[in-house]
């Protein structure tokens, strides 16, 4: 078979696309979870409790694609990443797939029976559901910065030597904190296009504290990695080209090394900056009343702010905190150039379907639920 990419470009391609499908997921479902943790606090009664739930009642298991295309890309395009990070960090991954589970049961459930002590237990197991997962998902990137606890032996078998508790430090709880706001931004700038009367007044309101919190929070953990003991560096000239083995990789820990790439590359300063200013739109947005522009505004957050750990990292995947040796990279975690050049094949062909797809099936089922809509429709949750 004629591969017409060197190694080195598929492997910056399906680093990309992995970027893109945790964007993706980020984008849709992150809304999904926003919603859900602000729930108990934005709805004062069963009516309005109902309106929320139906905001995202129509996509919200669409939306879960993104995060299911994400762990196959991981497992197909890096199954050294895959490997070391489903095992090492195996509890968190428990916590938040429970979590989720609580989602598709709560909504299911809820409106079988009318007892009110009925529906608000599985309203709050629906704010756990959006809550938990935002927040852990936070810590594991935060622990993906710091560098996870793990090392290779000659044989390339892993070894994690963490605990579950150990992935909850001052920093990494900053950006599972960071993640909640951002999410919860996101889940406001939702509302605000879907919802009416108080329910869409709250969630602004809401959406003000979250949006000055994740510019906070953003530039709080900008702190921790420019003057933190944290960064990484590849000790030897990497062969881009060159077999998937971590051990031909060297690399160093080297305080501030996440800042190496904005000073060779300037262009990608345009990732933290869009993290910093998409929470600035969205709160203008709220002020005047515009809601296209919080929606606007809380998607350029996301974006910018998932991008600038990648694009801080690269080529970084995940590195090794006690054996920076070990650490997975572009150059070093990923499958055979032929896997990788056969399902961007796949992809070429799919992704768009996909995109086709889920733009129509929001344009269909776009517009606001309201309190009439509720009272009078007994397919709504």
């Amino acid at each position: 078979m004629i591969i017409p990419f060197d190694y080195e470009t598929l492997r910056v391609i399906w680093w990309a696309l992995l970027g893109v499908l945790l964007i993706g997921f980020a984008l849709t479902d992150g809304f999904d979870l926003g919603v859900a943790a602000l729930l108990p606090w934005i709805a004062r009664d069963d009516e309005e409790r109902r309106m929320v739930i139906n905001t995202i009642g129509a996509t919200w298991e669409g939306n879960q694609v993104w995060f299911i295309l994400g762990g196959g890309a991981i497992f197909a395009a890096w199954p050294f990443v895959y490997a070391v990070s489903f095992s090492g960090f195996y509890l968190a991954m428990f916590l938040v797939l429970a979590a989720l589970i609580l989602r598709p049961v709560g909504f299911k459930y809820r409106s079988k029976r009318p007892d009110p002590k009925w529906r608000k237990r599985w309203d709050w197991a629906l704010f756990v559901g959006g809550l938990v997962p935002a927040l852990v998902f936070g810590v594991a990137v935060g622990n993906v910065l710091v560098g996870a606890p793990f090392r290779l032996d000659s044989d390339l078998r892993s070894f994690y030597e963490g605990t579950l508790l150990g992935l909850f430090t001052p920093f990494t709880l900053v950006a599972g904190l960071l993640s909640v706001a951002m999410l919860v931004l996101h889940g406001a700038g939702w509302l605000s296009l879907k919802a009416e009367g108080p329910v869409r007044d709250r969630a602004r309101n809401w959406g003000q504290i979250a949006a000055l919190a994740s510019i906070v929070l953003f530039l709080v953990g900008g702190a921790f990695v420019t003057w933190g003991d944290m960064g990484y560096r590849l000790a030897t000239v990497a062969d881009p080209n060159g077999p998937s083995n971590p051990h031909l990789t060297g690399a160093i820990q080297a305080a501030g090394a996440w800042l190496d790439n904005y000073g060779a590359y300037p262009w990608m300063l345009i990732a933290p900056v869009l993290g910093l200013l998409g929470p600035l739109i969205a709160l203008f947005g709220i002020r005047t009343g515009r809601d296209v522009m919080v929606f606007t505004g809380s998607s350029l957050a996301t974006v910018g702010i998932i991008a600038t750990v990648g694009l801080s990292m690269f080529p970084f995947i995940l590195p090794s905190s006690i054996d920076p040796g070990s650490s997975l990279t572009a150059w070093n975690a990923s499958s055979s150039q032929g896997t990788l050049f056969i399902m961007l094949l796949v992809t070429v062909i799919f992704l768009p379907l996909v995109l086709l797809y889920t733009a129509w099936a929001y344009r269909v089922m776009f517009g606001r639920v309201t309190g009439e809509q509720v009272r009078t429709n007994p397919d709504f949750y």
